[in-house]
């Protein structure tokens, strides 16, 4: 039942890494925020490979499960950018409840793809989960700033869900068979690709010198606290049910809630503390 640490975690780091990335991009774009820290990600990743002494085997990846990992490297890198967006431009505790919502999807695409079974308490979870997350959406803007202009970080917000939704599951058909930290890897240096391709494409490469070095400092500790999550994340998913993995993974907003209000005063409304308890009791249903 070691995974289950690892869930635990993954959950940990991804709480903990929403925050440092909110620190990081003030100033800074969301999308060469993205292609800097993942700079940090991939370094990381590969420092693993070579810890664990998996490089060797690359060679032995066979072509449908790189197919798969490249697929949900590219699934990775348009949830990041989506996500990093919205952060950006929306209230952490809006952001994030919709980002988690990808359980929902995710539980589906387990059951149509990959055969795993929807239980009673599952079912009651996702139903659980739904209600939470409209909750929190719906709560009123934080005391200390106004709600962001436009529906652009709704749709940045969805879209980061969507995309990680089919993450876990390309990366679960992508990691049978492959070492976690080696597939993590791989995956990592197509986002990296994929990010600085986006940079290019938008033309914002002037904008990577105009980083402050504050912030630097923040997207790549964001960048390690992702790297550790995501380590964390594959090698539970490699050893336990993704339908069982990803709820767990999903509870990181309790640590991003509890840091949004020690970092940026950001305070939860009845309704969204209603939201939020939901959600998490719809987790742990889960794993009845």
């Amino acid at each position: 039942m070691m995974w289950i640490l690892f869930a635990v975690g993954s959950a940990f780091f991804a709480g903990v890494t929403a925050i440092l990335a909110k620190c990081g991009i003030r100033r800074t774009d969301s999308t060469v925020a993205t292609a800097i820290r993942t700079i940090v990600v991939l370094i990381f990743a590969w420092v693993m490979v070579f810890v664990a002494g998996s490089q060797d085997q690359i060679r032995d990846i066979d072509a449908k499960a790189l197919l798969f990992l490249i697929l949900s490297g590219l699934a990775t890198g348009a949830s990041w950018l989506c996500y990093f967006r919205a952060l950006q431009l929306g209230d952490i505790n809006k952001v994030v409840p919709i980002d988690k919502s990808s359980t929902v999807l995710t539980i589906l695409l387990a059951f149509l793809l990959l055969g795993e079974p929807i239980g009673v308490f599952q079912g009651i979870g996702v139903v659980l989960i739904g209600v939470g997350t409209f909750l929190m959406i719906e709560k009123k803007p934080s005391v200390e700033g106004a709600a962001p202009q436009g529906k652009e970080w709704l749709l940045c917000a969805f879209g980061s869900a969507v995309f990680a939704s089919l993450t876990a599951i390309l990366g679960k058909m992508g990691i049978e068979g492959v070492e976690s930290n080696l597939g993590t890897a791989i995956r990592t240096g197509v986002v990296l690709v994929m990010a600085w391709v986006m940079v290019l494409v938008t033309g914002k490469t002037g904008r990577v010198r105009e980083v402050p070095r504050g912030e630097l400092g923040f997207i790549c500790l964001s960048g390690l606290a992702t790297g550790a999550s995501w380590l964390c994340y594959y090698r539970a998913l490699q050893e336990g049910p993704a339908s069982v993995v990803v709820p767990i993974d999903k509870l990181s907003i309790l640590v991003t809630v509890a840091f949004s209000y020690l970092v940026f005063r950001e305070r939860l409304t009845k309704r969204s503390g209603w939201g939020l308890a939901l959600i998490v009791a719809g987790t742990l249903a889960m794993l009845l």
